[in-house]
Order: C-alpha cells, then structure tokens, then sequence
C-alpha cells in the first residue's frame, strides 16, 4: 500500500536554520519541497547559497572526487557512519591533503601494477617467438651480412603473408628467407632474414604494408633476441615477487587510510547535502520557512524532536490538505514482509502517484498463480523451490538475487499445487506412477483449461476496473463511472453468453441483453465516441489470457515428448540421457516463458485499467548512505 504522507511547514529564526537542518538531518524524516507559493505575498524568498558556501561547495566537491578515486583504486568499501556534528576547518583541509596523497598514490601503484602486466606479456610473447625459431635466432649473431625482422600477424590476417612474400620479391629479388610459425595464442610468429644491403628498403616496404615489427628493447640490450632472451626470462621470474610488492603496499595504503576516507566521505557528503538543501528554503530578513512531506504516522515523533530542540523558537504546523495536491506528494510503498520482493515487479513502472493504488498486493497473488498454471508440473516446481533455496542462500540481504530468490518461493509454492491439480510430474511420469489429476488433465482436457484461463482474465480484468474506479473516484468522479459501467457491461456480457448456452437459465439472456442495450448509451455519454472501441478492447484484453492455456499445454508436451524418448530410441541410456536433456530444455522454457507472459498480463492487461505512474519518490533529508554494491 501507499503510506498516508502529511505536509508540514517549520518556521523560526534564520540564524537557526544552520541547526535545524542538522537535526533534519540527524530524523531523516523530511522530504524537502519549496515553500508555498501562497507564501510569496509576504516577503518570502528563496534562500542563495552565499559566495563563502559557493565557494565551500566547490571545495568539498573536489575532496569528495580525490576520496572517491582513492577508495575505489584500493577498492575500500565505504561505510554508513553518522558524522557527529559539522567537519571543523581543519578536519577538512587534512582530509583534503590525506585525500589528494591517497589518489596519487593509489594511481601511482595502479599505474606500476599495469606496467608490470604489460612487460609481463610481452617477455612472454618474446619467448614464443624465440622458442618457435630457437635454432635460427641461437644463430643471428653469425650472420655479419644479414638483417633480421621478428613480426608477429594475427591469425585471421595470415592470407597477408603470401602477398608479403611476393611485395619483398619484387623489392629486393631472393635475398630474403622467411619463416612463419603458428603460436598458442592464434597468432603467427614471422622471422624474415634479408641481405643487410637491402634492409633500408624492406624497412621502408614495412612502413608502407603498416607490419608492426617487434623490435628488441632496448632496456634488453637492443641487439639480436637470442641474446636478450637470458635477460628477459630473469626479469620474468622476478615480476611475480615484484607484484607481490605492490599490491601488498596497495592493501598498506587501503588500510592505513580507509576508515579516515570512509569517516571523511561520510562527513563531507553530509555537509553537501546540507548545502544543497538551502536553496530550497524560505527566508524573510529575520526568518525562515521550511516545507515537506513526511509520513503521517511519524509525525507526532517529528513534532516532539522539534519542539524538545528548539523550545519555542521553531514552530512546526500541518499543511492543510486543501493546500497540496496529491501530484506533489512523495510516494512510500509499504507491504507486509512476504509481499515485499514483489513491489520490485512494479518498480518496473514508474512509481503510481499518490492518492492512487499500489498494485503490490495483487501481482503478489496473480502472478504466481500465472507462473503456476502455466508450469503446472510437481517435479518442476520442486526443481524450481530448490533453484530459489540455492539463490537465497549464496544472495546477500537486500540484494536484487535475494528478490528473486524470494519471488521464486510462491512461483514453485503454486507451480506444485497446479502439479497436483493436473496430475503431473515432470510431464505423464506421474501418470505412469499412478498420479491422479484433482481437477482435469490438460494434456486431454483443452477446453476446460481455456475456460479457466478466461474465466482468470475476468476476474484480474474486473478487479483492474474496479480498482480503477476506487482510485479514480474522487479525482475524476466522470471517468470512474465510466469504468464501473465497463465492468457491469463485461458481467451483462457474461451472463448472456451462459445463458445462451444454458448454463444459466434463458430468462437471464432476456436481462442481461436489455441491461447492455440500457448501458451501452450510458456508457458513451459517459465516456465518448472512443468508449466502445475501449470496450472491444477490454473483451481483446480478456481473450489474452487465453496465453495460459497455450503455454501450459506447449509445457506439458515437451515434457511427455521427452519421457516418450526413453523407449523410442534403443538404448535406455542413451534414451534417458536425451530426455533429461528435453527436460531441462522444457525447465529452461519454463523459467524464462510463463515469467514474461505473467509481467505482460499485468503491465499492459491489468495496470491499463487503474494503473496511474508518474508518483515521486520519497527522499528524505538525511544522512550519506553508501550505494550498496549488488543492490
């Protein structure tokens, strides 16, 4: 449900407001709006941050970013602290100097870390090279009139090495010899040997085909690669040990430093956020006024703070509710703990506004029962309680895996009893074993499962009417008429086709077609021109559900396709292996077809009948708190 919310005004001194806002701060409670424009008549402006806090702003901003480079190179976690108090002066400028020092450093050691990576792979990429030509290079030493070239090409580029072969032909004639050599990883080793004579025109011809040459470096002494590779292979057994180095100055600096960042980040963030919310604030020459919305069942211990604060000198009133429209108005989502996980299938949409519904309640009731009906197999929902087990048990509290581990639960709670219901286990398995179906077996009975898949889109799509008109009611009372006539009109539909199939008696025909034939103008007085053609598309909407039978019973025939492979192929291992295979094939389906199906029930068949986004969230003023990594 939506929390009810109460706008307040505070009005006291201006040289209080510096300590009111710290104990907003420190309540949290406050979501912070602009006062009133009714209040401008009487001399009320907007305050300004002075040149001094301009100043300072920009200041704490440019630590903020050192604190927050340094801490995320040595990977520090910051930690939700409450600052006692504003940062004094000298606090900020040795932090602003710890900061500064951290970053360099900590980008100095990344730099090096880097570097050492870099040096890393090309020794190794040296050593393929002179492991592929050991006999040849051993040998350049030998060679007073030749020039060699070590080229490496890339796997996919090797149709240039021929055309390479007949450029140096054309050039130099056959005072050449190259060798190629295929590497482990894809790459093609190159050596290409020439006359020294000619080795300023296959240097040229190498500029111009752009063939990066790996040349010996020269902190290896530059010469011929048979002679640097000693010095290399030494340097590479002494780069792990030199990493080691690092990164143990890297975890030196981390902890040395990071409980003074974190306290610094948590403080400095705080005193941001206490500038920034100045300029929301309304001040006369003598006095301030300040607005905003907090919930309603908080508001007596918001009261007594102030009053227990600040005595007599700050005044705090209840807006009237004539005074604010519910647009204006932050919005709280609050449900009981097991319906919980699901307010993040509506936090797809933007948050409804307030005043409106929060749907929450019934996603959490009709979308696994959704999920189930189209599942409808006992062997898969317990699969799919022991997958949501797995995912609860390695996901942190409050984290996006540990929502949809908790979201799994009631899925695979009515994906069993639906199971039970059609009598299946993983597929006609159950049938085999004896397993009788309680209601009907959708493998056979197609039609009874079409008329409950319809029969749930009547009541979700009644329910979305009538939830539309609750919320609609006071707000545009013409349009909730409109709605709730739709729905009788879908009940008076309803009735005649029972009874024109004598499910009902026939005088319940003669009834219901005049009551339609009464509402139906109604109904466009109501609503318009554009009325009936909403009404065909509520009965579309209605059909749609017509998904659950389809996908249920695609379901269950992959998995009777699968048990059936056993005795159709003519080994039984190989048999079973393929019909696991089909299984889980039909589980992976089923994981990721009846979810999407279910979420489009509700966004575009249900939410489109009371459904009203566009609600603000409720940010109170308060304290820093750290993003939470995985959240």
């Amino acid at each position: 449900m939506i929390i009810e919310m109460s706008k307040v005004r505070l009005l006291g001194p201006r040289d209080q407001l510096p300590r009111v806002l710290r104990v907003l701060q420190d309540l949290g409670l406050l979501h912070l709006a602009p006062p009133s424009l009714a209040l401008e008549p009487q001399g009320l402006g907007r305050a300004q941050l002075a040149t001094r806090e301009q100043r300072e702003r920009r200041h704490l901003q440019r630590i903020v970013g050192d604190i927050e480079a340094a801490m995320g190179e040595l990977r520090i976690a910051p930690a939700a602290g409450r600052p006692a108090g504003s940062p004094a002066a000298r606090d900020i400028t040795r932090w602003a100097r710890l900061a500064w020092r951290t970053r360099r450093e900590a980008e100095r050691l990344r730099l090096e870390l880097t570097v050492l990576d870099e040096e890393k792979a090309l020794i190794l990429k040296y050593q393929q090279f002179f492991s592929a030509f050991r006999s040849l290079l051993e040998a350049e030493s030998r060679w007073p009139h030749a020039t060699a070239y070590h080229v490496l090409v890339r796997g996919s580029d090797a149709g240039a090495i021929p055309k390479l072969r007949a450029s140096l032909a054309a050039t130099i004639g056959s005072d050449f010899e190259i060798y190629t050599h295929p590497l482990a990883s894809g790459e093609i080793a190159v050596l290409i040997i020439v006359a020294a004579p000619a080795a300023a025109r296959v240097e040229r011809l190498l500029a111009q085909a752009h063939v990066q040459e790996i040349p010996v470096p020269a902190e290896y002494g530059g010469g011929s690669l048979s002679s640097a590779i000693p010095a290399m292979l030494t340097r590479l057994g002494e780069i792990p040990a030199t990493v080691a180095r690092v990164k143990r100055r890297q975890q030196e600096l981390a902890h040395n430093t990071g409980q003074e960042l974190s306290r610094a980040a948590s403080a400095l963030h705080d005193r941001l956020r206490e500038l920034d919310v100045i300029p929301q604030t309304g001040v006369t020459a003598h006095a301030f006024v300040l607005e905003g919305w907090l919930p309603t069942r908080s508001r007596s211990t918001f009261e007594d703070r102030i009053r227990r604060d600040f005595k007599d000198n700050v005044a705090v009133s209840e807006v009237s509710r004539e005074e604010w429209a519910s647009e204006d108005a932050p919005v709280v989502l609050s449900n009981p703990r097991l319906l919980r996980p699901f307010e993040t299938v509506v936090r797809v949409f933007p948050l409804p506004r307030y005043g409106t519904i929060d749907p929450t309640p019934f996603v959490a009731v009709f979308f696994p029962a959704f999920f189930g009906l189209m599942v409808g197999d006992i062997g898969y929902g317990v699969v799919l309680a022991v997958l949501g087990l797995v995912l609860h048990r390695v996901s942190h509290p409050n984290s996006t895996l540990r929502t949809v581990a908790e979201i799994i639960g009631p899925c695979a709670l009515f994906t069993i009893v639906a199971g039970f219901l059609f009598g299946e286990l993983f597929g006609d398995l159950g049938a085999r074993l004896g397993l009788k179906p309680l209601a009907f077996d959708r493998h056979e009975a197609m039609i009874p499962f079409l008329l409950l898949a319809v029969s749930l889109g009547v009541v979700h799509i009644l329910l979305g009417l009538g939830l539309g008109v609750a919320s609609l009611i006071r707000r545009h009372p013409r349009q909730a008429l409109g709605r709730g006539l739709s729905g009788i009109m879908i009940l008076l539909v309803l009735l005649a086709l029972l009874a024109a199939v004598k499910v009902l008696p026939y005088a319940f025909f003669t009834s219901a077609v005049i009551g339609l034939l009464v509402a139906f103008p109604v109904l466009i007085v109501l609503e318009g021109f554009v009325a009936p053609i909403e009404l065909l598309t509520t009965f579309g909407n209605i059909l749609s559900y017509a998904r659950i039978m389809a996908l249920g019973v695609a379901s269950v025939m992959l998995a009777v396709v699968a048990n059936r492979m056993v005795g159709a192929i003519g080994s039984v291992a190989v048999g079973l292996m393929f019909a696991l295979l089909f299984h889980l094939v039909n589980f992976a389906i089923a994981l990721f077809s009846p979810t999407v199906h279910a979420l489009r029930l509700h966004y575009v068949e249900f939410f489109g009948k009371f459904y009203s986004p566009g609600g603000i969230r409720y940010q109170p003023f308060g304290h820093w708190i750290p993003a939470r990594p995985g959240a």
